[in-house]
């Protein structure tokens, strides 16, 4: 069983920024994906970043060149650098642990969040303009 603990939310100015961070323990498959989601009031949630385990990275479109997804291997713990923000960003914050594609289809990673099977309790990041 994987354990995430997310931290690092708050409020912070439209402009501004912060960072994620999500500490993994537990069990996790070689092959894997972890991502971030976000929840807006009243929104589904909605995939944000992904990184493989080698360490291809994916972004949603709205996060593109403001956000950027990272890990420490050695650590297990799981980053996502947030730059630029807007108010529009004001969301809960999840981490998620889940099997990426196989090797032979090039390991990458799901966006759907029901492919991820570990998450975390979320952080609340509120832009205020």
């Amino acid at each position: 069983q994987v354990r995430l603990v997310e931290s690092g939310g708050g409020s912070v100015q439209a402009g501004g920024s912060l960072r994620l961070s999500c500490s993994a323990s537990g069990y996790i498959v070689s092959n894997n994906c972890m991502a971030w989601f976000r929840q807006r009031p009243g929104k589904e949630r909605e995939g944000v970043a992904r990184i493989n385990s080698p360490g291809l990275t994916t972004y949603a479109d709205f996060v593109k060149g403001r956000f950027t997804i990272s890990k420490d291997n050695a650590t297990n713990i799981l980053y996502l650098q947030m730059s630029s923000l807007k108010p529009d960003d004001t969301a809960m914050y999840y981490c998620a642990v889940g099997p990426a594609r196989s090797i032979r289809d090039g390991g990458y990673c799901y966006t759907r969040a029901a492919m991820y099977n570990s998450w975390g309790q979320g952080t609340q990041v509120t832009v205020s303009s």
